[in-house]
């Protein structure tokens, strides 16, 4: 028997983020496919670290790339909802970080799904990995659950 994942509620988040769904969202089965969870939490995830100066997409010389996602599903969304996507920092380590995300119906407390995103930190050009820079992990450590 799979033990199932203990459900997370908003106060297991620092940061939401509202996501409108797209009528191509759903799928034959009239919800939102699994595949669109894992967009969302690229879309969360990197719009904090935009808006918070930490990501140029088209020039920063140090950049996450995404090593392990994954998602455990609670209930459906479907088009026309918004969800709201919750991050904090499941773990904070030299070169990477683990951020917890939870997908919510607008206003609900539990989330109808949740999962894992790892970003590990290179130089874009070598693709290597560097340490986490001083003042994102500052900031990450702000989120930290």
């Amino acid at each position: 028997m799979v033990e199932r994942t203990a459900r997370l509620t908003r106060g297991d988040f620092r940061v939401f983020r509202d996501i409108p769904t797209r009528w191509h969202d759903n799928d034959i089965f009239g919800h939102v496919n699994n595949v669109v969870y894992y967009g969302w939490f690229d879309t969360a995830v990197n719009a904090w670290l935009i808006e918070n100066g930490f990501l140029d997409p088209a020039t920063s010389e140090i950049v996450g790339l995404v090593v392990e996602t994954g998602c455990t599903y609670f209930e459906s969304v479907a088009f026309p909802e918004t969800v709201e996507a919750g991050i904090a920092v499941e773990r904070l380590g030299n070169s990477s970080v683990t951020y917890r995300i939870g997908i919510f119906r607008q206003g609900g407390d539990q989330a109808a799904a949740q999962g894992r995103f790892t970003h590990v930190y290179v130089q874009r050009a070598e693709q290597r990995p560097v340490p986490i820079p001083e003042a994102l992990r500052a900031a990450l450590a702000s989120i930290q659950g």
